[in-house]
């Protein structure tokens, strides 16, 4: 895909830690899954499928079922159920009952250069590719540990959750280049401020 034609690739981001997670990230600073286009960059930029995978049969029907998704993963890693608790019910059975297809077969094939390479076995089906989604969000919300290095980030205005790995466990923004340097500029800002008064 050509830079400019559906989005810039610094526009699509896959650093939250899981895969349920950089889909979320689709929807900030706002609708980042705004086509078929950006939907196909978003699959294989997240390593969904391998990067020579043919993803033409993909439509708006695609859309609906990744944002659909995406709305249910975002309703269970924000918040365990309180007041809420038959949203969250719903959200769960949807993810559960999405969890179930059974993901693209991949297998090994010797490359152009005689190494191993993952392909599929065919064409992905959307099916499938939520499936890959939704299990990878059991999976965060059924593992303690993994549960508990949940993170929003804390910069200003950003919903971003992330699985925060970091050495102590002390990361503080979904992104150090975007995030953490906003909040570096605006601090510098603020002493300069001071010291001028």
């Amino acid at each position: 895909m050509a830079l400019g034609t559906a989005t810039a690739p610094y526009e699509l981001r896959f650093d939250a830690g899981r895969i349920c997670l950089d889909l979320l990230s689709t929807t900030h600073p706002e609708e980042r899954l705004g086509s078929v286009d950006v939907l196909r960059a978003w699959i294989t930029g997240s390593g969904l499928v391998p990067a020579d995978t043919a993803l033409a049969h993909a439509d708006a029907a695609w859309l609906v079922a990744f944002r659909e998704l995406r709305g249910q993963v975002d309703r269970l890693v924000r918040g365990w159920p309180g007041s809420g608790a038959r949203a969250y019910d719903v959200a769960l059975a949807r993810v559960n009952d999405v969890a179930r297809t059974a993901p693209p077969a991949p297998r090994a094939v010797r490359g152009g250069d005689g190494e191993l390479v993952r392909q599929l076995d065919g064409p992905p089906g959307c099916p499938g590719l939520v499936a890959v989604i939704a299990r990878d969000a059991v999976d965060l919300l059924t593992d303690p540990v993994a549960r508990a290095a949940l993170r929003q980030c804390e910069g200003d205005n950003c919903p971003i959750v992330y699985l925060d790995t970091s050495r102590g466990r002390r990361r503080r923004w979904c992104s150090s280049e975007v995030c953490g340097n906003r909040e570096r500029v605006a601090r510098h800002r603020r002493r300069a401020a001071l010291t001028r008064a």
